[in-house]
């Protein structure tokens, strides 16, 4: 009996090793964002001081306070997040096809990594951390969370092109929807830096009660920061409504993966981070509250990120 010869494209399949190890390295980025979260919301950013890349000037911390070690803790872990990007981009490139496009998701998660590692010396070496109320300070994060968004989808989508059997070489793939995708994309980014500010404003301003907090947020003499936590639910309100349109709209475009389950997750993620962002009102946004919006808001980036590429990056037919 004669056996078929699988397609092309199916015969340059990468490892399963290499496909798990590229999910792994985005699960421990996730868990190094929520450290450096911790880090924020606790106040530690000034932990080690103003040296870096060592803490207090040294490696071997003794008799370290919290904050510092909170803080070196988190310099240690994002020091073996860029050695793991790195090996990624080295397996990638030498058990992929030429023109596979997880080789370019890789090399884009390589320079947001080196990117992350300046910002994150600069904002100490400006002083921007623990309870500096600098100008810059708003700004700075905000960009600072853009790249680390950035750098997530950029690890999904190598794990997700490298995961796909069809649709992962240049000239195998058509583009689709690039509007709703992209759209989506961006308002979700709209929310996740808004949301950084809104966060920042907690940590700076705090207050013992509902009450408090809402004097704060009407007061005329408080700072902008603090008004503009109330922005941030509300642009979310009207970002979730245009994501809810573009989901439907969008999962019933692909004709080769069937997306409602993955769009139906995004939708329960989503809502979600509201009850989530309810409980932070009501209960003045405690430290685990704060992480746990924020692994949410990381889970709904991440699946986001997939269905943008499933239904953007569509495979097209190879002619024999």
């Amino acid at each position: 009996m004669t056996v078929a010869a699988a397609p092309a494209q199916t015969q340059h399949l990468p490892p399963l090793a290499l496909r798990r190890f590229s999910w792994a390295v985005l699960a421990y980025f996730i868990a190094v964002i929520l450290w450096g979260g911790l880090v924020r919301a606790t106040g530690s950013g000034a932990g080690c001081g103003e040296h870096w890349p060592l803490c207090n000037g040294t490696v071997i911390q003794h008799s370290a306070r919290i904050d510092t070690m909170i803080e070196f803790t988190h310099r240690v872990t994002s020091g073996f997040s860029f050695f793991s990007v790195v090996a990624l981009l080295w397996w990638t490139f030498a058990r992929t096809v030429r023109g596979h496009l997880a080789r370019a998701a890789a090399i884009a998660a390589v320079a947001f990594t080196l990117i992350e590692a300046a910002l994150g010396a600069f904002l100490v070496k400006l002083g921007l951390t623990a309870q500096s109320q600098s100008p810059l300070r708003a700004p700075y994060l905000a960009l600072h969370l853009t790249n680390t968004l950035l750098l997530l989808a950029a690890l999904t989508l190598t794990a997700h092109l490298l995961s796909r059997s069809t649709g992962y070489q240049r000239g195998s793939i058509r583009f689709a929807a690039p509007f709703s995708a992209i759209a989506s994309i961006v308002v979700v980014l709209l929310v996740g830096v808004t949301g950084s500010l809104a966060a920042l404003g907690d940590t700076l301003f705090p207050a013992s009660s509902l009450g408090e907090a809402l004097t704060q947020d009407f007061s005329a003499t408080g700072g902008w920061l603090v008004r503009w936590r109330w922005s941030h639910p509300m642009i979310a309100v009207v970002a979730a409504i245009f994501l809810a349109w573009l989901l439907v709209r969008s999962a019933r475009r692909s004709a080769h993966w069937d997306n409602r389950g993955l769009s139906a997750l995004i939708l329960i993620l989503l809502a979600a981070q509201y009850a989530l962002g309810l409980l932070d009102v009501v209960l003045l946004a405690p430290v685990w509250l704060q992480i746990a919006h924020l692994l949410g808001a990381d889970l709904l980036w991440v699946a986001l990120v997939v269905l943008v590429a499933r239904i953007m990056l569509e495979p097209v037919e190879q002619r024999s």
